[in-house]
């Protein structure tokens, strides 16, 4: 049983859905790049809700049922995707809850937690890496996933599902580890995506802006703080990684998981740069609900 709303945060509004009892510790699911809430499987989200948890995933801005600009025009800066977390948070009267963020959504956070802690009960970062802090040499994209991003297949046509939905399992499948993908559950995703979004193509925003944060050059005196550094993040924080992931290598996990004070590291044999798929849940599941059961 779940129930999803529009949440008015800033100016706009995101699209939530809950599973699971309000009363339990809330755990709040945060997507990678150009990812949308479907990402989570709803199977995960009640497996976690079941064991006495209240999950929380969301659209970001330009996913889903979310407020959207038009593709390739996005009206924010990287900087406000942390600030939506922020203000999620407060507006939903969660804080200090369980953030669980996989790729962009581990970066966000981090990000939360260092500017925000009181909002913040436990971090568990999944196939990400350090948002600042870290400054030994870590190593870049395998080349395959390299040659991803330097030569990516054409664009689907956006208004055709199923065109969509191939073009969308193929790229899980270039992200993923030893253990591939599920198809089920990535074709589930894709479709659910597809059915609920204002615009599918709005989410290729997120690539125009991460890395570009506007309000660096602000003058106000919030946004002139220092760089961020994981050495300074003061909650308790479970770092899950693939030992194949094509992305960031597993050295990105080393090093945030050794970086963070008294951070644990979950190294998953054979998966990728992914939301820890199925054959992985017997291992993951049972690590972030004890880790969520972390007093705040």
């Amino acid at each position: 049983m779940s129930t999803t709303t529009l949440v008015p945060v800033g100016d706009v509004e995101l699209c939530v859905e809950a599973f699971g009892d309000p009363a339990d510790p809330p755990v709040v699911l945060l997507a990678g790049a150009a990812g949308s809430m479907d990402g989570w499987s709803p199977d995960w989200c009640t497996t976690l809700a079941a064991a006495g948890r209240h999950v929380v995933r969301y659209d970001h801005r330009d996913t889903g049922r979310s407020t959207t600009s038009p593709p390739g025009a996005p009206d924010y800066d990287g900087g406000v995707l942390d600030r939506d977390a922020e203000g999620l948070l407060e507006a939903l009267g969660l804080g200090p809850a369980h953030l669980v963020g996989v790729s962009m959504g581990g970066g966000i956070a981090q990000s939360v937690a260092l500017r925000r802690p009181d909002l913040v009960a436990s971090l568990t970062l999944v196939a990400t890496s350090a948002v600042g802090g870290v400054d030994a040499p870590l190593p870049g994209p395998t080349p395959s996933a390299a040659a991803w991003f330097a030569d990516p297949p054409p664009d689907p046509d956006w208004t055709d599902r199923d065109a969509v939905v191939a073009w969308s399992l193929a790229a899980e499948r270039a992200f993923s580890g030893a253990l591939g993908v599920d198809v089920d559950d990535a074709r589930a995703a894709a479709g659910a995506t597809f059915d609920r979004s204002h615009d599918v193509a709005a989410a290729g925003n997120h690539w125009l802006v991460l890395g570009h944060d506007d309000s660096d050059d602000s003058d106000d005196s919030d946004d002139n703080r220092p760089a961020p550094d994981v050495h300074h993040l003061a909650v308790p924080t479970l770092v899950v990684h693939g030992s194949h992931d094509p992305l960031f290598p597993l050295a990105h996990g080393e090093a945030l998981a050794a970086a963070v004070p008294g951070a644990r590291l979950l190294v998953v044999e054979g998966m990728g740069h992914q939301v820890p798929p199925r054959s992985t849940w017997d291992v993951v599941l049972p690590a972030i609900h004890a880790h969520t059961a972390t007093p705040a």
